[in-house]
């Protein structure tokens, strides 16, 4: 619901992207941008770390850079074909072994925390080395795994969904977060460059709109699987990657993605949506059976009937398995790193507590994948939950 400008999405704590204009009700207006008090030093000095995954397996950290040249990027035609960087999440041989895994570089974290005021070197450097409990490239577990595919929200990092990647992973995933290029407060690629927020210069000008960030998206991500799953893989474990078991999710315009992504790609079999409002219309033969998760804030936007009717059509249209679940005391930044980063650095946050947020989103968006990619069922998703009171089944 709040319209992105430059300073905004440059922000971790900036909303997404505008509701589609049929979202809104003829007399609502679209609120600015809205920005979080700066804040000069972090509220804890101890060390930023994610909470640890709660999987069998250790962890291991790819990075790949991946550079499309068969289409020009949509918001930098001129550039040298569509710049993709991609951090890989998957389980280990041995937990414990390998040089730990960076959250991001110092030059990412800088960019995403001068968003929301702060700037200190000192907590530029806590976000940049924010322990993930991954390890760098070290070999893998032994098996095919399931593949997930990730993609963040408007203006922000792949590496802002880091939580979920690694507790995905410790329970047997291969997980692949994706940067698109031009869509953050900042992408860090070879030769030192960085990819700052381009495309949200043309959201804020009017040459672009929501659909084009998720067209572009559901691109990148036929591109991110070819580069994984084809005959020259661009990933030197790819060999453990099943193909035949492919997921996606999204946080805001990247879980709206993952139903465009899946209705241009068969490929993949399950998609899930983290509050974001979709920008393309799921045609009423559906998403062919496949089936598709909706997590959201529990208020009166992703209520059903609620302020962003593209929840209400969408679910309408899913045609396989389907849940449309809220989260008590949530807001747009949940279901991501946000309450862990807010707590950290004293930035206001939803009433949720950082580490129940957490825990929601890893609960429900692992039992989805295991119960629909690796046939498992899961009693967590057929109703509430004492575990996870938070938790609302939504029935339209």
């Amino acid at each position: 619901m709040i319209k992105p400008t430059r300073a905004a999405a440059a922000a971790l704590l900036a909303c997404a992207v505008a509701l589609p204009a049929t979202a809104l009700p003829a007399t609502a207006a679209t609120p600015s941008p809205s920005v979080s008090a700066p804040v000069s030093s972090p509220a804890s000095v101890g060390r930023l770390e994610l909470p640890a995954p709660t999987g069998r397996f250790g962890v291991g950290t790819s990075v790949l850079h991946l550079v499309d040249r068969s289409r020009p990027d949509p918001w930098v035609p001129e550039a040298d074909g569509r710049e993709l960087m991609v951090t890989l999440h998957y389980p280990a041989a041995r937990k414990g072994r390998g040089q730990a895994a960076p959250y991001a570089t110092e030059e990412e974290a800088r960019l995403v925390l001068s968003g929301v005021g702060v700037t200190d070197p000192a907590s530029v450097r806590a976000l940049a080395a924010m322990g993930t409990y991954s390890a760098l490239d070290v070999r893998p577990a032994p098996g095919r795994r399931p593949l997930v595919l990730l993609s963040p929200g408007f203006g922000v990092p792949r590496f802002t969904l880091t939580s979920l990647a690694v507790e995905l992973a410790s329970r047997g995933y291969v997980v692949a977060s994706v940067d698109h290029a031009y869509e953050t407060s900042g992408t860090a690629v070879p030769g030192g460059r960085i990819l700052t927020c381009v495309a949200c210069q043309a959201l804020e000008e009017g040459r672009a709109k929501g659909s084009d960030v998720t067209a572009a998206r559901a691109a990148d991500v036929r591109f991110v699987l070819d580069r994984l799953t084809g005959p020259r893989p661009a990933w030197a474990y790819a060999r453990t990657i099943d193909r035949t078991r492919i997921g996606m999710a999204g946080h805001s315009i990247g879980g709206a993605s993952a139903a465009t992504a899946m209705l241009a790609d068969r490929r993949i079999d399950a998609g899930a949506n983290m509050d974001g409002s979709f920008w393309d219309t799921v045609p009423a033969g559906g998403l062919g059976g496949r089936p598709f998760l909706l997590l959201g804030t529990d208020d009166e936007t992703h209520r059903p009937g609620g302020v962003d009717a593209t929840w209400d059509s969408t679910w309408r249209a899913l045609d396989g398995w389907k849940r449309w679940l809220t989260v008590a005391g949530s807001d747009h930044f949940t279901f991501s790193d946000a309450p862990v980063i807010q707590r950290h650095f004293g930035l206001p946050a939803g009433p949720i507590p950082a580490d129940r947020a957490l825990a929601v989103t890893r609960a429900y968006l692992a039992a989805f994948f295991d119960e629909h990619l690796k046939g498992v069922p899961q009693p967590l998703l057929t109703g509430p939950s004492p575990a996870h009171p938070e938790v609302r089944f939504q029935q339209p």
